[in-house]
């Protein structure tokens, strides 16, 4: 099992994890009902994904 040879600096392993950063989701316009949707996934307000009705949903 390989071991260390010497002790890691605070400088160095944060310079390592410096880019583990987090991102926004990138959001597109539903062409069907132009709400903010993730792209490739079924709108959540219209049910439409590709042009077509994937899901059913309930205006209440």
């Amino acid at each position: 099992m390989g071991v260390p040879k010497r002790k890691m600096s605070k400088q160095r392993k944060r310079q390592r994890r410096a880019h583990w950063k987090i991102e926004a989701p990138k959001l597109v316009h539903c062409p069907q009902c132009q709400a903010l949707t993730v792209p490739h996934r079924v709108c959540s307000e219209c049910g439409y994904y590709k042009g077509r009705e994937a899901v059913a949903v309930n205006k209440a």
